[in-house]
């Protein structure tokens, strides 16, 4: 009879070699630095050509001892599918109002993030 066959244990240098090309077309991409953690947004697509939205939280982990911290990425990621951005629009829109009514926060900023306003009285 025939040796058992070996397993081999996949490697990272293997799993990058196994999704070579694979990886979705990324066709637009914005970044939101907020404090400890980054969000990405990217639309994506498959091979069928159909976009979708990609929404990734990064956030920096430090553990260990002060004077040499280990730092560590935690990620999440949600896919949201074109047949869902309405209802996910929606629901994030009135999730928003609802925490701008009870917290205070206004509807609407007039000032936009590249313009400054300045309100002088004399």
């Amino acid at each position: 009879m025939g040796g058992k066959q070996r397993m081999k244990r996949a490697t990272m240098e293997d799993f990058k070699k196994s999704t070579e090309g694979k990886e979705k077309d990324i066709l637009f991409s914005k970044t939101v630095k907020a404090g400890q953690r980054i969000y990405y947004i990217d639309v994506k697509q498959n091979r069928k050509e159909e976009m979708y939205l990609s929404i990734t939280e990064s956030k920096k982990i430090l553990s260990g001892p002060t004077e040499t911290p280990q730092v560590s990425y935690e990620k999440h990621k949600i896919f949201i599918y074109s047949e869902d951005f309405d209802k996910f629009r929606n629901s994030l829109e009135e999730a928003m109002q609802y925490i701008g009514e009870k917290q205070g926060i206004a509807e609407e900023r007039e000032i936009q993030d590249d313009e400054i306003k300045i309100d002088l009285e004399f």
